[in-house]
Formats: structure tokens, C-alpha cells, sequence
């Protein structure tokens, strides 16, 4: 079994946000920008995002009207915990 096996399907999600630079509301993305980089359609990333949030691994904050998400301190502190 690879790592990317061990790893669950929504932490590997809020890895990607990390490495995307998703780690402040001043480097926020929408969930269309998110869509993008993650290649999954928007109704998929709404469903990962609030799954995240409840677990306080991801904020959002309203710009423009629209909602921008990103990874939090306790979100940063899962994903590296992944590499130890």
C-alpha cells in the first residue's frame, strides 16, 4: 500500500489547498479557482469544503460577494503532520 493510499481523500484535498498557497484569507481562492486547480467540479469541492470546515481545517472569508476559502493554522498543522 502506497502513502497516497493511507492518506484519506479529504486530507489529500486540504493538502492540495496547501500546496496551492491556500493559507490565508489574503491568498484565498473561490470555489471555482479551487475547482480548477483541484479538477473536480464545483458541487464536489462545496461537499469536500464543508466537510473540512467542520472539522476547522478551512475558513472562508467574503470578498466581493463571494465566498474564499482557505486552510487554517489547525488545517496547516494536519497536512504536515501528514509528512512525519
Amino acid at each position: 500500500m502506497s502513502n497516497t493510499d493511507e492518506i484519506p481523500d479529504d486530507i489529500r484535498f486540504l493538502t492540495l489547498l496547501h500546496n496551492i498557497g491556500a493559507i490565508s484569507p489574503e491568498r484565498s481562492l473561490s470555489i471555482e479557482e479551487i475547482s480548477r486547480w483541484a479538477a473536480i467540479g464545483p458541487h464536489e469541492v462545496r461537499e469536500k469544503l464543508l466537510k473540512l470546515s467542520s472539522k476547522r481545517y478551512v475558513d472562508f472569508c467574503i470578498s466581493g460577494n463571494v465566498r474564499r476559502y482557505y486552510v487554517t493554522v489547525e488545517g496547516m498543522r494536519k497536512v504536515l503532520s501528514t509528512y512525519s
